[in-house]
């Protein structure tokens, strides 16, 4: 059997105040299909954040993963930039 790979989505948290989850945004650009003029999308994914150590502001990368509860279907993958602290 082949196994299936993963997809990894690059965003940045907007929340991390619940238990071991961290809402996170990320943004596609993409030209238009006739104006070929580019457009931004955003959407929201909740990721299961297993040590909490994501804040708000942090640039992470997300991975595709088993149903963790009703709407966590994705695993904090790697923290690429911390948030300034204020």
């Amino acid at each position: 059997m082949a196994q299936e790979k993963k997809r990894i989505l690059s965003g940045v948290v907007l929340e991390s105040k619940m238990d071991k989850t961290a809402v996170v945004q990320v943004t596609r650009r993409f030209p238009h299909p006739r104006y070929k003029k580019f457009v931004t999308r955003s959407k929201k994914y909740y990721a299961h954040d297993d040590s909490n150590e994501t804040r708000t502001g942090d640039t992470i990368r997300i991975i595709q993963a088993k149903p963790e509860s009703k709407l966590k279907r994705w695993r904090v993958f790697q923290i690429d930039k911390r948030a300034a602290e204020v």
